[in-house]
């Protein structure tokens, strides 16, 4: 019988460390049932969580070659037709995939943007209290500076980045099966914006990593028009949600721990161990995509057949005492620090350089700005989205106290 673990309660999301060590004592992987997903079994330790992403011999995201794992039946046509993406398939597709935008997702070619990144930062972060204080600290600041770096990584107009504010937040709020009904208005303006931005791009050129998927395309470049339009809703999407959680999930555990707060702020340069405690910690990303069992296998004692479904909770591997000590404590300071917050295996985060520094220069312009900045209601009223999957503050007020 499978088990039935909450993992949408206000009390999950609060301290998610004791229900994932209760989860634990069940064994290295349980089947539980899931929304949306159904019945499937999750891993509850790290090491199994990396040999299930790791393993594409055992472990596949489409059913022989074609059904993507994490699709239902029922959901809508445009919802299939967004799912060709590098994510939900393995090799060699992913590769050809992932090779045509590889390139501006590169070390030296992130670290290049950390300026620009850094006076993005500062402009939203002066204009956070503009409409009043307490400010969301999420709809004011944690979403728009990855939106605003991804679009213009992208080459989209910034007078056009409203649009795509109010369409991600429609998808964020997706909790069950009824939820997809609401967002198919929101997702075909999308498809259709983009398709339009393509061949306005095809017709006179343009900047950005859209005009390069272009010239790809036009060089004869094994790339689809719909892998295309899938490609760019993935990056606005992939590049925008789980870095907005991220931000706002760190400044929530610094406004609530002044120490903490007041700490980092002395030596910024302990901006990127403080960042990978944030990712393992707060883990936006809880779970990878499902993935079809192709043969029956032994992991960790327990027998998983072929046909059935797995997650790698990236959550659970996170909080495992045997690859952190103290998990359930944030320790800015915390080396070494082994955390699945990117994934691991082929499809590890192409965006991980880009989160990371979002992520540090998030804090440094927030806190150098409002260095004094606090939680703006009592931390009981903090509440999280009930959307499975996804570890995200609904909404964050904060004020600036007088230094």
């Amino acid at each position: 019988m499978p088990l039935r673990p909450d993992f949408t309660s206000q009390e999950y999301y609060r301290n998610p460390a004791v229900a994932l060590e209760r989860l634990r004592a069940y064994g290295p992987v349980v089947e539980v049932k899931f929304p949306i997903i159904g019945k499937v079994w999750i891993t509850t330790t790290q090491e199994l969580a990396g040999r299930v992403l790791k393993d594409g011999e055992t472990f596949t995201l489409r059913k022989d070659g074609g059904a993507v794992a994490g699709l239902r039946w029922w959901m809508p046509r445009l919802i299939r037709a967004v799912a060709d993406t590098m994510l939900t398939m393995d090799e060699p597709d992913h590769t050809r995939l992932r090779g045509i935008v590889d390139e501006a997702f590169r070390r030296q070619a992130i670290l290049d943007m950390e300026p620009r990144i850094l006076v993005i930062a500062d402009e939203l972060a002066s204009q956070l209290f503009a409409e009043g204080s307490p400010a969301d600290l999420v709809e004011r600041y944690a979403r728009k500076l990855p939106l605003s770096v991804i679009c213009e990584l992208l080459g989209l107009p910034q007078a056009d980045r409203p649009k795509f504010m109010a369409w991600t937040n429609s998808f964020i709020r997706v909790t069950g099966a009824l939820g997809f009904l609401g967002l198919i208005p929101s997702l075909a303006a999308m498809k259709r914006y983009i398709e339009e931005y393509l061949e306005t791009t095809r017709a006179e050129g343009g900047e950005g990593l859209i005009a390069e998927l272009v010239r790809v395309e036009k060089e004869g470049g094994c790339i689809s028009a719909r892998e295309m339009v899938a490609m760019v809703l993935l990056l606005l999407g992939a590049g925008t949600e789980t870095t907005t959680h991220l931000i706002s999930g760190s400044v929530y555990e610094l406004a609530r721990n002044p120490g903490l707060r007041d700490w980092l702020a002395e030596d910024w340069s302990r901006a990127n161990p403080a960042i990978e405690e944030f990712l393992r910690f707060i883990s936006p990303t809880q779970f990878s995509k499902p993935r079809f069992v192709r043969k029956d296998v032994d992991l960790g004692g327990v027998r998983v057949r072929r046909g059935e479904k797995i997650m790698a909770m990236l959550a659970a591997a996170n909080m495992d005492p045997d690859a952190n000590d103290h998990p359930e404590r944030l320790d800015l300071e915390r080396h070494p620090n082994r955390h699945l917050a990117f994934g691991t295996g082929i499809h590890f985060c192409l965006g991980h350089q880009l989160a990371r520094i979002e992520g540090s220069c998030a804090l440094q312009a927030l806190f150098g700005r409002w260095p004094k900045l606090e939680m703006g209601v009592e931390d009981p009223q903090v509440r999280w989205l009930e959307r499975p999957g996804l570890r995200a503050i609904a909404s964050l007020p904060v004020v600036a106290r007088p230094q």
